[in-house]
């Protein structure tokens, strides 16, 4: 059954689903041949239709509701029947409460369509997950990928967009249309509590080329796509989800080392950018500078006007201490509107924040002008990605996709192709058949599993070499601990980094030192068969160790 838009409005030519059609006037994707990032080929830009003719007949209500994306309730659409008909948001979003299965979360999507379109004008809403891979996942269905600077380290955009449209494709069976990522943060501070291996890495030219590649990729498959979080979250060593990061770089450092991903991304013209809750003093510029969710400087300033941004800009979280710390809610909905922001994310009190922004507009602080700029350009989106007209998901249909085989298959080829090998003293690597082998530490059960598989022989005692699986060792002495006490037995270790590549300033001496950047079952796996021969690692490091004093670019082959 088609959602109520009024029949009247409907093109020629709409209707992006699943996959986007020859109709679409953004060809999106990356070019194998040159593998640069590409904008829209275009001949034409995007000129929608539909869109202004809803908002021509939308009252006050219905277009704050469109500027709202609220959490999802419960498992079920009728838990969000309430919440819908209140608010008629622009859209929700998924986390990990709110799904169980593949037949419960597309029904659940399905449903709460159905609701969206008995309210108001029944525009559709978007159904939004944050399903970056690795690290940040909600789904508890469908393949698990790498982080994505794993991704960075195979310095292939083609699984960049392997990725991301397989990803896009599982998505899109359980009715969600658009994804809270790619991460374009450029991690230049490797102790970095928040982003770290969801970055691609270091290098402002690597993470612009596989951000842009993986938003346009995501796009091309029928989910709108948010790159994140602008300025940059990579030089923060506060989490802004329970501080306030200040980043005090001067803005030549900043054009330098965390504008590229960004200014990429508006060339391409991506569909949606997030920001950062992070205080910048010396971009915003002002006595009383505001995190750069609520900088007009930054939004309105540098992304809209200097850098020329014209799509949906989404706020991250507004439930994040790090844009909470000085005004109440509904004074935060209106400066994120007065800073050129379009959707207010997860407001934590979604009355207070109507209340605030309908108030606003009545005493003359907003006008409806400035609502109706924000509210056309989330329909728009909306329109060209085909979410207007999209016909309900198929609860039944969904497994099909989220279990397809070679969704698993493109995930172990991005892992084994992110392996990357930083140090193999006296040649240990890779083992013979039969050597025996201790596994201890953070994957130890799949480690042991996939050498099994390569010929290793597993032992508890009597071991040849031990193999070490860590995750943030640096603050770790358990972790230490055990590469410390196998070296003090005389036995070479091999350590399999699972986190940042960081780990190796905590091993200065260890013999086999193999990164795979992600804690996913793929990239323990891919370990296993570089150590056990099966796979010759190709991975570069996508960052500087400074500790270790091992540059970026650091691959060895066997």
């Amino acid at each position: 059954m088609k959602l109520p838009v009024p029949h009247a409005l409907a093109p020629a030519c709409v209707g992006l689903a699943l996959i986007a059609t020859a109709c679409s006037t953004e060809e999106v994707g990356s070019s194998p041949e040159d593998n640069e990032p590409q904008p829209s080929p275009s001949a034409e830009p995007f000129e929608p239709v539909l869109a202004p003719r809803l908002l021509a007949d939308m009252d006050l209500d219905d277009k704050i509701g469109q500027l709202l994306v609220l959490t999802a309730q419960g498992t079920s659409a009728a838990e969000n029947a309430l919440m819908i008909e209140t608010y008629r948001p622009g859209g929700i979003i998924y986390f990990d409460a709110n799904l169980t299965d593949t037949q419960q979360i597309a029904t659940m999507s399905a449903g709460v369509q159905e609701l969206a379109a008995e309210q108001g004008q029944g525009i559709p809403l978007f159904v939004g997950i944050d399903q970056e891979q690795g690290l940040v996942v909600r789904l508890p269905v469908g393949t698990r990928f790498p982080d994505a600077m794993a991704v960075g380290a195979t310095r292939d955009p083609e699984l960049a967009a392997l990725r991301a449209s397989t990803t896009a494709a599982e998505l899109s069976a359980l009715g969600v249309n658009l994804n809270y990522a790619p991460d374009a943060d450029v991690n230049t501070d490797p102790n970095n509590p928040v982003i770290g291996i969801r970055s691609f890495g270091s290098d402002p030219d690597l993470v612009a080329e596989m951000a842009v590649t993986e938003a346009n990729a995501y796009s091309e498959n029928g989910v709108a796509s948010a790159v994140k979080h602008f300025p940059g979250h990579g030089d923060t060593d506060v989490d802004s989800h329970s501080g306030l990061p200040v980043i005090d770089l001067p803005r030549e450092q900043w054009e330098a080392e965390h504008l590229p991903p960004f200014r990429a991304a508006v060339e391409a013209d991506v569909d949606m950018i997030m920001t950062a809750h992070v205080l910048m003093p010396r971009l915003d510029g002002g006595e009383d500078p505001e995190p750069a969710t609520l900088s007009p400087a930054l939004i309105d300033g540098i992304l809209r006007d200097e850098l020329g941004y014209d799509g949906v800009v989404t706020t991250d979280a507004l439930n994040m201490e790090g844009v909470r710390q000085r005004h109440d809610d509904g004074e935060i909905a209106v400066r994120v509107l007065e800073a050129g922001v379009d959707q207010l994310l997860m407001p934590p009190d979604p009355a207070a924040a109507v209340a605030a922004i309908r108030t606003a507009v009545e005493e003359g602080r907003l006008t409806e002008e400035r609502i109706d700029e924000s509210v056309l350009r989330v329909l728009a989106l909306k329109e060209k990605r085909g979410v207007l007209e999209a016909g309900p998901v198929d609860p039944a249909a969904a497994g099909e996709v989220v279990d397809d085989p070679s969704h698993a298959e493109a995930a172990q080829r991005v892992a084994d192709a992110s392996a990357t090998l930083v140090r193999n003293e006296g040649d240990l690597l890779p083992l013979s058949a039969g050597t025996a082998v201790s596994v201890q530490g953070v994957g130890s059960d799949v480690l042991s599993e996939g050498l099994t598989e390569a010929g290793m022989n597993v032992v508890a005692d009597g071991a040849d070499v031990v193999v070490v699986g860590t995750d943030g060792a640096r603050g770790s002495q358990e972790q230490r601990g055990m590469v410390e006490s196998a070296r003090a037995r005389g036995l070479p270790v091999v350590v399999v980094s699972q986190g940042g590549p960081y780990d190796l300033e905590a091993f200065p001496e260890v013999e086999g030192f193999l990164a795979v950047y992600s804690a996913v079952d793929v990239s323990a796996n891919a370990a296993a068969r570089v150590i056990g021969g099966q796979v010759k690692p190709t991975g570069k490091l996508p960052v500087d160790i400074p500790g270790a004093g091992v540059d970026a670019g650091t691959g060895l082959t066997l």
